[in-house]
């Protein structure tokens, strides 16, 4: 199994997929191990001080103006974590869990947070031992870190509350660590508030969905170049020179995607040979690699942010290299759930142009030959009408979905807490957004697919017929009298959700962007 090795200067979105989604272990560098170590010892020599130190001798939030005596440090830290694991609502799927308990680790692990190695160790035991805590879906505001959701994990590593065991069992978490010979956590001063301080909730899945769309986008490319040609549109619009006057990556890439999945297609550039010849096609099709483009330049604008948090060590307060713990304000999700909600609208935008395109292929004034919603036997038959129905109310949701969260802001801790982020919940509904999104893809799949095999008589582009081969082999059934239609839909959407469409396409085409 592959081994991630978790040293001081964060980590790499390759490695928090590797954890959350393939189970890969977790182990500390020895560079990591000193550098606890050392700043455990400043938070130490801190802690027999008099004077009182935020997080290491104080309250927390509003309460910060007390000084606690030592004798009450240690209630105080597990005070903090029972009493933040207040989550509610559905639980929060596995993945996402790990990648939090994994991303906490990493700031952890940097040697700012002044947390004992052995505590940090045990983060890791836990993950390599699957146990899954229990979080719930509501608790935090994405400010002072994903608080609820944190203090959920660190709730575990005490051994109480529940999670979830590498059986899928949830039980109670002192049970799970005793089997896995985890001995729970006696929390010391600071190491309560550095366990719950953190943007690794909102981050982790930033991280997963910019994987994701990266994957959807391409799809969508195919999709959108299978459109064209069962519309007998004309793949001269995706020439590289007239990418080239607009010179945006992302433009570039989706139509050199479409232009490499069309080659040698017998289809397109049909206009002249009908009754009413196009001059254009439509804004759906024509202007596909735009709207794809400007949503992959969006994608990588919020790789960059990632990239950046990924390399953070976020906490309040955080130990420096020269012995100070001085309080800030990183654990701010700002930066995090802007480019969520900017993530979200550009999905809600790619679902909006793919559901024009699927319209446009069953509507038999728009579909240039096509029989009506692509029915057998129109008026018997109902054919795809009402996958276009539900479609649409996909991509309806995604419109309200793309309202962002990040605008919004709720006072918390009797005002101390006065400005949020919101970026955990800019994070769940942009998680809903992709679900909704690969349906959507895989209805236009499914429509133009069957559109292509409609078109007797002409020879489709030997990417399309791998994709259509490919999809018809995974149960992705073609054209015919009406039949029970969810789970043809519902093959579709595994054949794109699993990655086989980019499979079957790819060993035609060259690897598409």
């Amino acid at each position: 199994m592959h081994t991630v090795v978790m040293g001081t200067s964060g980590t790499t979105a390759e490695d928090v997929i590797a954890v959350a989604r393939q189970g890969a272990r977790v182990e500390l560098s020895a560079e990591a191990v000193e550098a606890l170590a050392r700043a455990r010892a400043i938070v130490d020599a801190l802690a027999a001080k008099p004077e009182p130190v935020y997080g290491v001798s104080t309250g927390f939030g509003a309460l910060a103006s007390r000084h606690i005596s030592p004798e009450l440090r240690a209630q105080l830290q597990r005070n903090i974590v029972r009493s933040h694991a207040a989550g509610m609502g559905p639980r929060v799927e596995r993945e996402v869990v790990r990648a939090l308990m994994f991303l906490r680790l990493k700031t952890v692990a940097s040697g700012h947070t002044g947390v004992r190695p052995e505590v940090a160790q045990t983060m890791a035991d836990v993950l390599n031992a699957g146990i899954t805590p229990v979080v719930h879906e509501y608790g935090s505001l994405g400010c002072s870190g994903d608080l609820a959701p944190l203090s959920h994990c660190a709730l575990t590593l005490m051994g109480e509350g529940d999670a979830e065991g590498p059986d899928g069992v949830v039980r109670p978490a002192g049970e799970l660590l005793a089997e896995a010979g985890i001995t729970p956590v006696e929390l010391r001063e600071k190491e309560g508030l550095a366990l719950l301080n953190g943007t690794d909730g909102m981050l982790g899945m930033l991280v997963m969905a910019i994987a994701d769309l990266n994957k959807l986008y391409t799809s969508a490319d195919i999709t959108a170049a299978l459109t064209l040609e069962a519309l007998l549109g004309t793949e001269k619009v995706l020439a590289p020179e007239l990418h080239a006057i607009r010179p945006h990556p992302g433009q570039g890439a989706s139509a050199a995607n479409m232009a490499a999945v069309l080659k040698g297609s017998g289809l397109t550039g049909h206009f002249q040979e009908e009754s009413a010849p196009r001059v254009q096609d439509a804004y759906s099709v024509r202007c596909a690699p735009q709207v794809a483009g400007a949503g992959r330049d969006t994608i990588a604008h919020a790789s960059l942010v990632a990239s950046r948090e990924l390399a953070a060590a976020v906490d309040n307060p955080v130990v420096l290299p020269d012995g100070r713990v001085e309080s800030n304000g990183n654990f701010h999700g700002a930066p995090v759930a802007y480019v969520l909600d900017f993530l979200a609208i550009v999905a809600a935008d790619l679902g909006s142009i793919a559901e024009r395109r699927t319209d446009r292929l069953l509507d038999k004034n728009r579909s240039h030959g096509l029989p009506p919603f692509l029915a057998d036997d129109a008026g018997v038959d109902s054919g795809l009408m009402i996958a276009q129905y539900t479609q649409a109310a996909l991509v309806s949701e995604m419109k309200r979905l793309a309202v962002p969260a990040s605008a919004d802001s709720i006072p918390s801790s009797a005002m101390q807490e006065d400005h949020v982020s919101m970026g955990w919940s800019a994070a769940r509904k942009l998680r809903t957004s992709i679900d909704n999104l690969t349906r959507i893809v895989a209805i236009e799949l499914y429509a133009a697919t069957r559109a292509i095999e409609l078109r007797h008589g002409l020879t489709p582009a030997p990417a399309s017929q791998a994709a259509i081969a490919a999809a018809r082999a995974a149960g992705v059934e073609g054209p015919g009298p009406d039949r029970f239609l969810a789970p043809d839909l519902a093959a579709a959407d595994a054949f794109v959700r699993s990655g086989a469409l980019l499979e079957a396409v790819e060993p035609v085409t060259g690897k598409l962007a």
